[in-house]
């Protein structure tokens, strides 16, 4: 079911009032919960709308078809993982260098783990769309937040620091999805395999 283009996936609208806003919150959680009660294939736009209470119609006033509900749960989660990566890395600009290296790596563990089954459901369902795209934008914010961030560091200077940075990320973010698939296929009913 993996398609090329990301245009299917764009929510017809944006909400503007606090109460769509409120509106699409509702029906983002309860994508999450049919998912996980119910897996990716059985995921449809009825389901959703049921679980979040609202009409289907009003669904799909934001969202005209199931990959449009995955990618704009994708797209909120690793809009919000971003964000908080941000946050950390401005907090601990003109830090030791080791005090900022735990620090991403915490926040990072943390969020993934907050909602372990959320972050599984979300492997398994970016694995059905091509998200290539939001992920790039969220690695690229990352990339850019922890580099300044480490170009700060008050005990350390670094010849190739845009290299030591990359390399560093993708450590984190290799070490924790191998950790938590391997994790997810052997203590969760949630399996991370298809990631």
């Amino acid at each position: 079911m993996t398609l090329k283009t990301l245009s299917s996936y764009n929510p017809r609208r944006s909400p503007r009032q606090r109460r769509s806003a409120a509106t699409v919150d509702v029906i983002l959680e309860a994508t999450i919960q049919v998912l996980l009660s119910s897996g990716t294939s059985q995921l449809t736009t009825t389901r959703v709308a049921e679980r979040a209470g609202v009409s289907v119609g009003s669904l799909y006033q934001y969202f005209p078809n199931k990959q449009a509900l995955f990618f704009a749960l994708i797209d909120h989660y690793l809009d919000h993982l971003a964000g908080r990566i941000e946050k950390v890395c401005e907090t601990l600009q003109g830090a030791p260098y080791t005090q900022m290296v735990q620090g991403v790596i915490s926040e990072y563990i943390n969020i993934k783990t907050e909602r372990y089954d959320v972050t599984c459901a979300l492997y398994r369902a970016a694995a059905e769309i091509d998200v290539s795209d939001i992920v790039e934008s969220m690695c690229r914010r990352i990339e850019v937040a922890s580099e300044g961030m480490l170009a700060s560091a008050s005990d350390a200077k670094f010849q190739n620091l845009s290299s030591l940075n990359v390399t560093l990320l993708n450590v984190l973010f290799g070490t924790v999805r191998t950790f938590l698939t391997a994790i997810g296929r052997s203590f969760s009913t949630v399996s991370c395999r298809n990631s």
